[in-house]
């Protein structure tokens, strides 16, 4: 299998890409700079300059464009159309880090994590932006994307436990009543769906496992 990772410097993205390479993947870092990852083979390019011909070959490509800034936020919409327009009617999945700010927290599916009195204002822009760039990701059955949510608590420096438990739309809490996950832990549930592609054009989550019963990360 051929895999990509869209903006592999950063944190998420360099542990996607050393998760890959751990299980022998051929894998391609795709940086603006200087390639900081663990792959042997990399593009420096931005982006907005990917052009169809340089996604040819590969099976998977996982966006893990991250923006934080108020001027930067609408880019989460706008480098996930691109790379969409550039995959459109091809046999190439596409998996997007997300967000959990869009999670959903009732059966319903009328109210959502960023809208509960406890989510913090400092993330809501965030949240928004990334909950805008999904609902204009479901409308493209052109793309056979996936849009893989983190647990509330994203983890940047949290251990890698190895299991973790697979949710759908809504909020997923562990054993433990938590909404956790390491950025490790996500990065194995990224490549067990590369691997596995069980979930096209659907959005799915992973919360890390609180107890014995967890599932195995590549179960």
């Amino acid at each position: 299998m051929k895999i990509a990772v869209v903006c592999a410097n950063g944190k998420a993205g360099k542990l996607i890409v050393k998760e890959a390479m751990d299980r022998n993947l051929d894998v391609t870092a795709i940086v603006r700079g200087e390639n900081r990852t663990a792959a042997k083979q990399a593009l420096v390019k931005d982006l907005y300059d990917l052009t169809k011909e340089d996604l040819q070959g590969y099976d998977v490509v996982i966006d893990a464009f991250g923006a934080w800034t108020e001027e930067t936020l609408p880019q989460h919409s706008t480098s996930l159309k691109h790379l969409c327009d550039i995959l459109s009617g091809t046999n190439v999945r596409l998996l997007v880090v997300g967000g959990a700010g869009s999670l959903y927290v009732n059966p319903e599916h009328t109210a959502q994590v960023m809208d509960g009195p406890d989510f913090p204002d400092v993330f809501k822009p965030l949240a928004k932006a990334q909950g805008k760039a999904l609902d204009e990701l479901r409308k493209r059955d052109d793309v056979r994307w996936t849009f893989v949510s983190p647990a509330g608590d994203f983890q940047a420096e949290g251990e890698r436990t190895g299991k973790y438990i697979l949710g759908g739309e809504e909020l997923t809490l562990n054993e433990q009543g938590e909404s956790i996950i390491s950025y490790a832990d996500y990065a194995i549930a990224m490549i067990d769906e590369a691997l596995k592609g069980n979930h096209i054009r659907q959005r799915i989550s992973v919360v890390r496992a609180g107890g014995a019963g967890g599932q195995s990360c590549r179960g």
